[in-house]
């Protein structure tokens, strides 16, 4: 069975990361700790019986949301047109995502060189990074043939199951 302390530190340790879930098995019982709609869930399960835990968190808005909205600033409208014209050149783009929850890892070890930077030109298998999970380390391919224009994550980075990595403009 879990201790309470431990529990407490893990509920903190999700809370600090881009894990959405986290699930582990001991001496028979099972803790499992989600973040579905910035809520907090623990289910701690034993052979014969099952404990569940959900706090509740609330979150005030600033005074100045009216009805939920932010008032609109030039500041704003500046931002959403560069987040279109973003999303309009990556709609051109190939993304390499993470096949797997662990660590990003840009070099095969401390202090060689990168696999790939911006820039960098990959092949269909070339290696682009490495994902440390559960002490493994994973090399990661490119799917595609053609140019690294943006490395979206860094060295040491925890990732996610599908979260992207790099954009690539292929050949």
């Amino acid at each position: 069975m879990f201790k309470l302390s431990e529990i407490k530190e893990l509920i903190k340790l999700v809370d600090q990361t881009s894990l959405q879930e986290l699930e582990i098995e001991s001496e028979g019982s099972r803790l499992m700790i989600r973040k579905p709609n910035k809520t907090e869930q623990v289910v701690v399960s034993a052979a014969p019986y099952q404990q569940s835990f959900q706090p509740i968190v609330s979150q005030q808005q600033p005074a100045s949301f009216v009805g939920g909205q932010a008032p609109q600033t030039a500041e704003a409208s500046h931002a959403a047109a560069a987040a279109d014209k973003a999303a309009a050149m990556e709609a051109n783009l190939h993304r390499i995502v993470s096949p797997m929850v662990g660590t990003y890892y840009e070099s095969p070890s401390p202090g060689a060189p990168e696999f790939v930077s911006k820039g960098s030109q990959v092949k269909e298998k070339s290696v682009v990074c490495i994902i440390e999970a559960m002490k493994l380390m994973n090399e990661i391919e490119a799917e595609i043939k053609g140019e690294i224009v943006e490395v979206l994550v860094e060295n040491g980075q925890l990732v996610e199951y599908g979260q992207p990595l790099f954009l690539v403009r292929p050949e």
